[in-house]
């Protein structure tokens, strides 16, 4: 499957390495340029491209770039992906660590994702967030061993949610639907399943114990 990742840090790079792996057709971008990513093409064989390039009939795109950063991608970013593609997105908003106060999330109460998924003008599958990037390399686990971690995933495109569990699974994890967007504040930072390292009963548990009011840490 042909797959663009936008953004090559501790996420989209370890992203790439599993993908690529697994006989993925992987094109890979960030915000520096392709001559930066030359190292890690020749580790993963990857192709290091600009963002436009990267999702040029992919299938899927995963979009994992600072929150802050998002509505600096290209516009119409995603005009030359595949019919019906599926886009990732990993972001999480940090106001008072790293990307300030957006007011759409503070005050009209948007979730990470929907404030996403309106500046590239396409629906997301939020997905990752709360993943530290480490395990995606040392913590897949074949079905049915009982280590073997779950993800949520949320999203309202039911399709392109199923694509991406499906790919979830290849890389080695389980997955809960965490229901759509709108229901996408369950996993955002400070949650109960934030960086959880659970099966799918604890992540389905820590879904229900979250609570929409933002913790203190997370308000800008």
């Amino acid at each position: 499957m042909k797959i663009g990742i936008i953004g090559a840090g501790n996420i989209g790079g370890n992203l790439t390495r599993r993908l690529t792996a697994l006989g993925h057709d992987v094109s890979v971008a960030n915000s520096r340029g392709p001559e930066t990513l030359r190292d890690l093409a020749e580790e993963t064989g990857a192709t290091p491209v600009r963002a436009e390039e990267a999702v040029e009939g992919a299938r899927v795109v995963v979009v994992t770039v600072p929150l802050k950063a998002v509505p600096d991608l290209p516009a119409g970013l995603l005009d030359g992906a595949a019919e019906g593609v599926a886009v990732i997105d990993t972001g999480n908003y940090y106001p008072q660590q790293r990307d300030g106060r957006i007011a759409a999330i503070e005050d009209e109460g948007l979730t990470e994702s929907r404030w996403t998924e309106q500046h590239l003008g396409h629906p997301v599958i939020k997905a990752f967030n709360g993943t530290y990037a480490q395990d995606i390399l040392d913590r897949p686990r074949p079905a049915g061993d009982p280590e073997r971690m779950a993800l949520p995933v949320a999203g309202d495109d039911e399709e392109a949610k199923r694509i991406v569990r499906d790919l979830i699974d290849e890389l080695g994890f389980d997955t809960v639907d965490a229901g759509t967007i709108a229901d996408s504040w369950r996993q955002q930072p400070g949650t109960p399943v934030y960086g959880l390292r659970a099966g799918v009963d604890a992540v389905r548990k820590a879904l229900a114990e979250a609570s929409p009011e933002r913790p203190a840490d997370f308000r800008g």
